[in-house]
């Protein structure tokens, strides 16, 4: 059972939404990883965890890291909270398609973890996304408001809202013309406690946090966030990283330079579902 509200570390000195932006989450131990399918999603969709203790939510955070295939998964999360829209309409830019374009360069695959309001935003690039082979569309929920109290400052999400929220975000996706958003979901800023893992068990979606921090919110220096990640991965490790140019301005350049650093390491590049199901067949 989680019952502590789980925190994050962030960049104290970048005011609130950098901190939610670069959050982290503690290691926990997943429960028990055995393939399931949620109900909300077609039999066709990739493998989910089975619910925890009490029918909590399952929690992702890493895949195997034993054998001799050395995967890791980038994640990018195209964060805009429900209240952003006026910063968008003045010029303030969410999005970061140069990002999009270089990891199509660079054919690596990639998960993003997309908010629904983002899509509303920018329904084009969402689509696109989603249609792409080489990418997958996960949740971070509609508004991007916090599912637990005191979450680096994000707004808090009502408990009897946390679901609805949830499926708005996925109808969203449909309607842009996302075909199979995944059933993953990432919390807005990292934060949940018991709660929230029950109030979206019935959603049927696996949790998703990551063990490396990239560092690449509010960064001006795209050396340093590679070298965070470089140095961070180890086998099956899930990279968090941002899809917002305004908010994360050298993630591109960065990508660019890890990219091709870790495939001489040895390191094959994997959508977060081929780590899920790496961990479920390895039980």
């Amino acid at each position: 059972m989680i019952s502590p509200v789980r925190r994050i570390t962030a960049l104290s000195a970048l005011g609130a939404l950098g901190v939610a932006l670069v959050a982290c989450g503690a290691p926990q131990a997943a429960s028990r990883t055995v393939v399931t399918r949620p109900s909300t999603v077609d039999t066709s969709r990739p493998p989910t965890l089975a619910p925890g203790p009490a029918g909590l939510t399952p929690v992702f955070e890493h895949g195997p890291r034993t054998g001799a295939d050395k995967t890791v998964a980038l994640t990018f999360d195209a964060d805009m909270t429900a209240g952003q829209g006026a910063r968008a309409a003045a010029g303030e830019r969410f999005d970061n398609p140069g990002l999009i374009a270089a990891l199509r360069r660079l054919k690596v695959p990639a998960t993003v973890f997309m908010t629904g309001r983002w899509a509303e935003e920018y329904p084009i690039q969402a689509r696109s996304i989603g249609r792409d082979p080489l990418f997958e569309v996960a949740n971070h929920s509609y508004s991007h408001y916090a599912f637990t109290d005191d979450c680096h400052g994000l707004p808090t999400m009502a408990p009897e809202r946390m679901r609805a929220d949830l499926e708005r975000a996925y109808t969203v996706f449909r309607e842009a013309g996302v075909p199979e958003p995944m059933p993953y979901f990432r919390f807005p800023g990292g934060c949940y406690d018991g709660r929230a893992l029950r109030r979206l068990s019935a959603s049927g979606v696996t949790a998703v946090q990551w063990d490396v921090v990239s560092g690449d919110a509010f960064a001006t220096d795209a050396d340093a966030v590679a070298r965070e990640v470089v140095e961070g991965v180890r086998p099956g490790s899930v990279v968090v990283m941002h899809c917002t140019r305004s908010a994360a301005p050298v993630t591109e350049r960065a990508v660019r330079m890890i990219v091709p650093e870790l495939r001489k390491r040895g390191f094959r590049f994997v959508k977060v579902s081929e780590l899920v199901e790496a961990a479920a067949t390895a039980q």
